[in-house]
């Protein structure tokens, strides 16, 4: 397999000596799918992002215990793509001697189901993904690691080689160019490995092109052994977040970014005949920091659902009634007990009607730090849901209603309870953001701009909490639009100099709280009116972004 490439090699090289040199194959963008059963639950969405992302090679992790049939349409369709679809398998355990039967099982696992595929059901080659160094004892026993890691891989190559149809590769770091092979001490593990094999992705992960610390400059003695060992090169960058190494990930600066620089790359490796493309870890987390689909209109009409069981009674009818009402906004209140599939047909049809559909929960008593957990396990649950449906069927984001001056504490030491909610803010909003794409939002009383922040006396309160969210909803309950108005342009003139939004909800609800409050007397023509007005004088804050109706149930029985 290896000495036809070479072969194949000189006689290009050779045909461009004399006619001048131009590439012999269209240059390879993959991604690697390390979740196999997401090609069981979202299929045809995996091929339309490999489409819109211009992906030709997929490096798909095979759960040996699944059956044939389990693969089989979905490497048809891509192979239709025109989209190749490689195994990878690997773990760092897999170096050892020990585990070298468990590595040739993913072999005899591909050639087995190709003999039973169909040509365009088949799978093109198996990439190793092993490193090594991840095993605690690398450090002090490194090269005996590393012989049994070389004989390993010499199997491998070895099985795959007899069945010409299939390509060899591996992923490897782009620094084992700096460790010596044992016994061989002139040849760098790097080079020993480019090699074995037919393609190699360098896994480059950096977030720049140019400077000492820059992937040209860390792969540049790769792609120099790649180039003389006639081995195909991809260089992989990672989407991953690493918070700890922002460097390390373009999650930071996010695919549009990460998108120019990889365009770059052509131009800059052009003299070197190895370069084949780019490779990007990994379409989970590609696909979650790409964005999402925009919703109808830049401005939000929002309303809440407080009553989860609305969701499994009347879908049907709230889905209707937001139609009409032009809604593209809606907090839904989650029952934690229902299972996870009790959501996903609702926020997929919400979804494409153009309304972001946010998780809600809350309590008043969740503001103080004893009730943390509380919030924790609402985040989990939706992060958990999130991963396990498709990306027309997952929140955009968590939204938290915690009103703590309701609770007598809040009248025997307010600033305690302040640093309390504080701090389950920063914790709600940092694990929101940990590894996802979800907006975090609270509601918040407008009045709170009158009130300290604990160890900050000249910053008001709500200008605190707009800075941490991603969008605050106001609750800016009065039933005139001057009122509403002067409630909120404060913060919005804050919320615009951070580049933050703001929602302005008003309510419809019955109160007893005095004239003003609500627009339950007055009815819901004369808020549409009111709300215009609102609009029209918010608008010119690029920090407005709409409004949100108090609540769904109310709004839907309110008086014309």
């Amino acid at each position: 397999m290896k000495a036809a490439r070479i072969y194949l090699s000189v006689l290009c090289l050779t045909v461009g000596f004399l006619f001048g040199f131009s590439p012999a194959e269209k240059k390879s963008k993959a991604t690697w799918i390390w979740q196999s059963e997401m090609i069981g639950r979202e299929k045809q969405e995996i091929l339309d992002f490999c489409k819109s992302n211009e992906i030709n090679l997929v490096y798909l992790r095979i759960e040996m215990n699944k059956p044939y049939e389990y693969y089989r349409d979905f490497i048809r369709e891509a192979t239709e793509m025109g989209i190749e679809v490689h195994a990878v398998a690997g773990h760092p355990a897999w170096a050892l001697k020990s585990n070298e039967k468990r590595m040739m099982n993913i072999v005899h696992w591909v050639k087995s189901y190709n003999s039973e595929a169909q040509k365009n059901e088949r799978i093109r080659g198996i990439q190793l993904d092993i490193e090594p160094y991840l095993l605690p004892f690398w450090e002090t026993d490194q090269k005996r690691i590393i012989r049994e890691w070389q004989a390993n891989v010499q199997a491998f190559t070895a099985e795959v080689s007899k069945d010409q149809d299939l390509v060899a590769s591996a992923a490897i770091p782009f620094w084992l160019d700096d460790i010596p092979v044992p016994g061989q001490e002139e040849m760098s593990l790097s080079k020993w490995m480019i090699s074995q094999f037919d393609t190699v992705c360098i896994m480059a992960y950096r977030d720049t092109l140019s400077g000492q610390n820059g992937i040209l400059n860390l792969i540049d003695q790769e792609m120099k052994e790649a180039d003389e060992l006639e081995t195909r090169v991809l260089v992989a960058v990672n989407m991953k977040p690493l918070p700890d190494e922002d460097h390390s990930s373009f999650a930071e600066e996010g695919p549009a970014y990460m998108k120019q620089q990889l365009e770059q790359l052509p131009a800059h490796l052009a003299q070197h005949p190895s370069f084949s493309g780019v490779a990007i870890h990994d379409y989970r987390y590609w696909k979650e920091a790409s964005p999402l689909p925009p919703v109808t209109n830049r401005r939000y009409k929002g309303t809440y659902i407080w009553r989860a069981e609305l969701i499994g009674t009347e879908k049907e009818e709230i889905l209707s009634f937001v139609k009409q009402n032009g809604v593209n906004l809606l907090y839904v209140r989650l029952d934690l007990e229902q299972p996870i599939s009790y959501y996903r047909d609702f926020v997929r049809e919400a979804r494409e009607a153009g309304i972001e559909v946010h998780a809600m929960g809350g309590h008043p008593i969740w503001a103080m730090s004893e009730n943390r957990s509380k919030i924790m396990k609402l985040v989990n649950w939706v992060k958990a849901y999130n991963e396990s449906v498709s990306t027309e069927e997952q929140f955009h984001g968590i939204h938290l209603d915690i009103e703590p001056y309701v609770l007598p504490v809040w009248r025997e030491d307010k600033e305690a309870v302040l640093r309390q909610w504080m701090g389950n803010i920063e914790a709600f909003v940092e694990e929101t953001k940990n590894e996802t794409s979800l907006e975090a939002s609270v509601d918040l009383a407008a009045w709170l701009d009158k009130t300290p922040t604990p160890g900050q006396p000249e910053l008001p309160f709500s200008h605190w909490m707009i800075k941490q969210l991603d969008h605050t909803t106001l609750m800016a309950f009065r039933d005139q639009a001057p009122r509403i108005i002067g409630l909120v342009e404060n913060q919005m003139k804050y919320a615009e100099s951070i580049q933050k939004k703001l929602v302005v909800a008003v309510e419809t609800k019955e109160s007893h709280e005095g004239n003003g409050i609500t627009f339950y007397e007055e009815g819901m023509g004369e808020m549409d009116r009111q709300l215009d007005l609102v609009t029209k004088a918010l608008d010119r804050y690029s920090s407005y972004w709409g409004i949100a109706i108090h609540a769904y149930d109310y709004w839907k029985n309110g008086k014309e």
